[in-house]
C-alpha cells in the first residue's frame, strides 16, 4: 500500500524547469531524466544535464546506485527551491537508464500530454 503522503513523480523535461513554469514549485514531485555531468560523493550531489539545461540532484537518500559520468539517469523526488531560484531535486528513487533513447522518450512524453489534454477536453464537452 502506498503512503498517502507520497505523490507520483510527474515526468518533466529539464528545459521545462524554469521559474515561470507551473512545474517549478516548492515540493513538486517530479521525474527527471538526463546525462550525469558530475557526482560529488562527499555531498551526495549529482548534476544531470539535457542539452544546455542542468539540474542538481540530492542523492543522499539513494542506496545501491552506481554513478558514472556521461551515463543517463532518471530520478524521482521532490523539488526544493532555494535562494535565487536555485532548484535541487531531493531524490527518493534513482536509476541508470543508459538504454533509453532520450529524444524518443521526450517525444513520447509530449505526445502523451497532448493525448491526455484531448481526453480531458472531450470529457468537458
Amino acid at each position: 500500500m502506498v503512503s498517502a503522503g507520497i505523490k507520483p513523480g510527474v515526468p518533466v523535461i529539464l528545459r521545462e524547469l524554469e521559474p515561470s513554469s507551473e512545474m517549478f514549485k516548492q515540493g513538486a514531485s517530479l521525474r527527471v531524466t538526463g546525462i550525469l555531468q558530475s557526482y560529488d560523493m562527499d555531498s551526495a550531489t549529482a548534476v544531470i544535464k539535457d542539452g544546455s539545461v542542468s539540474l542538481k540532484i540530492d542523492t543522499q537518500n539513494l542506496r545501491d546506485v552506481s554513478f558514472r559520468t556521461n551515463s543517463a539517469y532518471q530520478f524521482i523526488g521532490e523539488l526544493q527551491i532555494h535562494a535565487d531560484n536555485e532548484a535541487i531535486l531531493q531524490a527518493r528513487i534513482g536509476r541508470n537508464v543508459d538504454g533509453l533513447d532520450l529524444n524518443l522518450y521526450q517525444s513520447a512524453l509530449l505526445i502523451q500530454r497532448e493525448q491526455e489534454a484531448k481526453l480531458r477536453s472531450s470529457r468537458r464537452t
